[in-house]
């Protein structure tokens, strides 16, 4: 019904496949997400996941989920619809929709490190450690200094590393448990346990 759902990341574990081999896999608890709004002018359907007290909620935000006839949500996402699809408010949206989906991709948020260097944060190599070197953990030269005078755009430096939106593409689906609203899929994704992610079925050419 539609392309993607709300979920949270559960951590990872293992499980044996067909041929015996451990496969490592992330859980996933994907849904169920109610839809709140349909948006027929752009083709979107607005989505929420994980309810909450209403004590916790703002009063208009109150009043957009009374009229959907839905218990608040933590998290909102406008999604997008199938085509041919159609929904209504109030309806429950739950990990079924991957039933027959073979790849997903799933959107996450990184783990923050806070500020760091360019040696963590670049990979890069540092000078010498011994032999009377001052120079270790240091950047080094960032540019020229009389012409062009200023540090050119898109160079390599010390800053806030992680807390970023990433896409892990095509993750294979190994299984859906409908009973638990849980979605196992091969290998990592984004973010750390108990973090918000999308899972998006992958568009076939």
């Amino acid at each position: 019904m539609v392309k993607t759902l709300l979920g949270k990341k559960i951590g990872m574990t293992q499980v044996f496949g067909d041929s015996g081999a451990v496969v490592p896999v992330t859980a996933l608890q994907v849904g169920p997400c109610a839809v709140l709004q349909v948006k027929e002018d752009t083709g979107a359907v607005q989505i929420g996941f994980d309810p909450c007290k209403r004590k916790n909620t703002s009063g208009p935000l109150l009043g957009h989920f009374d009229s959907a006839g839905v218990s608040p949500m933590r998290v909102i996402r406008d999604v997008e619809l199938e085509d041919g699809q159609s929904c209504e408010p109030g309806m429950e949206l739950t990990v079924d929709e991957f039933s027959d989906t073979s790849l997903v991709d799933v959107i996450g948020k990184s783990k923050g490190r806070g500020f760091a260097g360019v040696i963590k944060r670049h990979g890069f190599a540092g000078g010498p450690a011994t032999h009377g070197s001052g120079f270790h953990r240091t950047a080094g030269s960032v540019g020229a200094g009389t012409s062009p005078g200023r540090v050119l755009k898109g160079r390599k430096m010390p800053g806030r590393m992680g807390n970023e939106k990433i896409t892990a593409r095509n993750l294979e689906v190994v299984k859906v448990d409908a009973g638990r609203n849980l979605l196992l899929v091969k290998g990592s994704v984004p973010g750390s346990r108990g973090g918000y992610v999308m899972v998006r079925k992958v568009v076939s050419d």
